[in-house]
């Protein structure tokens, strides 16, 4: 498992996406599914960035790995106590103007992912994102 060791503000989101584009290899994994793990990984991290540290900032730990069909990414953070996933999800059919904010971005990333898990251990938060990456039919196949 490959380590990525930054800084929770904006300016490192493109060091983040390289890192995990990097772990995903070149032309390996369907570009949509490099695009929900992409996705995926962005809100995770600006979420840290907004919340986590506030009013100041903090290290993030990113760890991935893709092990044949499956690419998982583990966030790390020692900000403030959050899980995600104990929010309720949001009402989507409700009007914009009816829906309370925030939210959605928890709603996309569990959308997009196959798997996200969190753990607070040690003070520090963990949030797990997994993938499934079916393989890519050979060049030149016919479907």
């Amino acid at each position: 498992m490959r380590e990525l060791k930054i800084e929770a503000n904006l300016e490192n989101l493109n060091t983040l996406l390289e890192f995990i584009n990097a772990e995903l290899g070149a032309g390996n994994c369907p570009s949509k599914i490099q695009n929900h793990i992409q996705m995926a990984a962005e809100e995770v991290f600006v979420n840290i960035v907004r919340y986590a540290y506030q009013p100041g900032t903090g290290p993030v730990h990113v760890r991935a790995a893709a092990h044949g069909s499956r690419m998982q990414i583990e966030f790390e953070d020692a900000g403030k106590p959050y899980n995600p996933l104990g929010s309720a999800e949001p009402d989507i059919t409700a009007s914009m103007e009816d829906r309370p904010i925030g939210g959605l971005g928890v709603f996309l990333v569990k959308k997009l992912m196959d798997g996200v898990t969190y753990r607070f251990e040690n003070n520090r938060n963990f949030l797990t994102l997994t993938k499934l990456i079916p393989s890519k039919p050979p060049q030149g196949a016919s479907h």
